[in-house]
């Protein structure tokens, strides 16, 4: 087993942060929430001679699911996650296309297997445990490998905010009860990939994040 390595790539007019997670020895990886331009993510695979073994989905929202089943099709792999609550948004996703002017780039998505609290998933070695955390959408989950310190957050936390919880579904007090609870208890160390912008750590968003300020 090698190196756990990100790669980052903004996707869509929502700038969102398509993520590939990979294995830097066996080039094994997973694809999160490829949101869309998978013409793009398909060449960077290429590029960097990585194996998709799978696509992990935070959330289903449009800007994270809109193109995972071209992408499904295109790599022959299965689309794993969310939290079954959030099928409903991934059934939707045409439709909820053309309120933004994104009619005919994306399409409805079905997983192929829901994650709830406490399962894991892997790759190449690396294990990842499921935390349900719902209040950006109902059912949001977040990836978290406890041996490298390392959390992908989806649109849970941000550099210096926490997601939105005015669409369908959304909680404000079960989005910051969910960071509280769940994610910070994991420790100050753990750094994170969020769906949009910046990344950063645990312990600098308990200290100065407006929203979770006590």
């Amino acid at each position: 087993m090698g190196k756990l390595k990100a790669g980052i790539v903004p996707v869509t007019p929502f700038q969102q942060n398509c993520t590939i997670l990979f294995d830097e020895e066996s080039r094994a990886g997973v694809v999160i929430d490829p949101g869309g331009d998978i013409a793009m993510v398909l060449d960077l695979l290429r590029q960097h001679r990585l194996e998709i073994g799978a696509i992990w989905i935070t959330h289903g929202h449009i800007d994270h699911v809109g193109g995972a089943a071209e992408l499904k099709e295109a790599l022959g792999v299965e689309i794993v996650g969310p939290h079954e609550a959030d099928l409903p948004l991934m059934q939707n996703v045409e439709r909820q296309a053309v309120q933004y002017g994104l009619a005919g780039t994306v399409r409805n998505v079905t997983p192929d297997r829901f994650l709830a609290e406490g399962d894991t998933v892997s790759f190449a070695g690396h294990q990842f445990e499921i935390f349900h955390c719902p209040g950006h959408s109902s059912g949001h989950i977040v990836y978290f490998n406890r041996k490298e310190r390392f959390a992908h957050v989806g649109d849970v936390l941000f550099r210096g905010s926490v997601g939105r919880t005015d669409l369908p579904g959304g909680s404000h007090e079960s989005l910051i009860a969910a960071i509280r609870d769940k994610l910070l208890p994991l420790g100050d160390d753990v750094s994170f990939i969020c769906g949009h912008g910046p990344g950063s750590t645990f312990g600098v968003e308990r200290r100065t994040n407006p929203f979770l300020a006590s």
